[in-house]
């Protein structure tokens, strides 16, 4: 039975960091919603503040102390709750900040609204941190409360690829998977809430195996769940994504023609140090693959700047990579040295001047080269779902991952319809509505 108590108590939520994160914390909200517990905005004062930490670069780190900070500003009196990856490998640094009431690491994090329930009247900090498990895992709840037209779903967590520059297979553990009936007993959920689009979401997805399903059986099985128009897959690994999945792209309306498939470096000899699984050569016969066999897909990749020992001959080396390869956008990471990462006692560091100075360049590199992704689409029709409006202006976007702006005076959220992309203007993509 819920107590008055709770129905008064208030929560907010903060997620830093991945796709994962995002979905792991609708799943807690919705614990908390079920639980008795009013969610209000980050913006708003709350009895207690939730914040899903990433501890994947420095500036997660940092923006887990400034939004402390920021929820203390908000509420002098707020009690919070630090969970996930930063909580999980830095719990002494966290019970520092001011007003930390509980530090949870993964293995505990879903079930933090009974965690909070049940250690809500003590002043003591609570730091549960235990063993992460290799054993298949359920999800408490479904996360329904994303207020979205998509959706993320989890199915797989951890890591076994122990990349040089990575620390996550110690935040996160070793590499296991969801028991497949949970997957689908929440996808569906999610779409009788209304969700069109689902992302297929893990630390390695790629890898997923439950028993005698794997990666395919996943996409498979959400194909045939009606009312599901999309599937969307999040970022994963190359050496880890079954070829037939690109046909199947060009055969079906429901799996988007969208990838993003990490590089890191466009230098055989920094991949070897990072201990990645391929070499560049390898990387672009794949992609080029996928290029050839699935229609106006978008291809988007990671690169990190910095790397111990980055000569200004191997930051050329990604530089051409990029520019030769058939992706469409990056992401830029500077690199940053982790606690627990292999890379940390590699010699001859990059100075900070270098690695701002060559992150400027492939962020600005990146810029012109989604652009003439978003130029060559220029006439096409395209289907969008549509999630949003703004000054008259209601966007979404395309299967392959463009965000398109209409203008319409009609309410077409969380509708598809069929556009002509018209012009691109300013980095923004706009287009004629041909049909909803």
């Amino acid at each position: 039975m819920i107590t008055l108590n709770k129905k008064l108590t208030t929560v907010s939520f903060y997620t830093l960091g991945c796709r994962l994160n995002q979905s792991e914390t609708a799943v807690i909200e919705t614990a908390f919603d079920r639980d008795g517990y009013r969610v209000v905005s980050f913006d708003e004062p709350a009895d207690i503040a939730v914040i899903n930490t990433c501890t994947v670069t420095e500036n997660g780190d940092a923006d887990a102390r400034r939004l402390v900070n920021k929820a203390c500003r908000i509420n002098p009196r707020v009690r919070i709750a630090l969970i996930g990856c930063q909580a999980q490998i830095q719990k002494d640094q966290l019970l520092s900040l001011p007003n930390v009431q509980w530090v949870v690491g993964n293995q505990r994090k879903m079930d933090l609204a009974a965690i909070v329930s049940e250690f809500e009247s003590q002043t003591e900090p609570q730091v549960i941190t235990p063993t992460i498990s290799r054993d298949p895992f359920v999800s408490p709840v479904a996360g329904l409360r994303e207020h979205r037209t998509r959706a993320n779903i989890k199915i797989q967590d951890g890591c076994d690829f122990f990349c040089s520059f990575c620390e996550i297979p110690y935040a996160r553990g070793r590499a296991r998977s969801r028991v497949f009936p949970d997957i689908l007993r929440e996808a569906r959920l999610l779409v009788e809430a209304g969700h069109r689009e689902l992302v297929v979401t893990g630390i390695n997805v790629g890898t997923y195996r439950y028993g005698a399903y794997g990666f395919m059986d996943v996409i498979n099985a959400l194909e045939d769940i009606s009312g599901l128009e999309r599937i969307r897959i999040s970022s994963i690994e190359p050496t880890t994504i079954p070829r037939e999945l690109f046909s199947r792209m060009n055969k079906t309306s429901k799996l988007c023609r969208h990838l993003h498939i990490p590089l890191q470096s466009g230098s055989d000899a920094v991949l070897a140090a990072m201990q990645r699984k391929y070499t560049l050569a390898e990387f672009a016969e794949f992609v080029g693959m996928v290029r050839d066999t699935v229609d106006e897909v978008c291809i988007g990749t990671d690169v990190i700047v910095g790397f111990p020992g980055e000569s200004e001959a191997e930051f050329h080396a990604t530089r051409d990579a990029l520019l030769s390869l058939p992706v469409h956008y990056y992401h830029v990471f500077s690199y940053s040295q982790r606690q627990l990462a292999r890379s940390r006692r590699a010699a001859a560091p990059v100075p900070d001047a270098v690695i701002r100075e060559r992150s400027k360049i492939l962020r600005s590199m990146g810029q012109r080269q989604r652009e003439a992704y978003y130029r060559s689409l220029i006439g096409t029709f395209q289907r969008v779902l549509f999630e949003q409006t703004k000054g008259g202006w209601f966007s979404g976007l395309t299967d392959n991952y463009v965000r398109v702006h209409v203008a319409t005076k009609h309410n077409i959220a969380n509708q598809i319809g069929k556009i002509r992309i018209d012009r691109v203007d300013a980095g923004k993509v706009y287009g004629i509505i041909e049909e909803i």
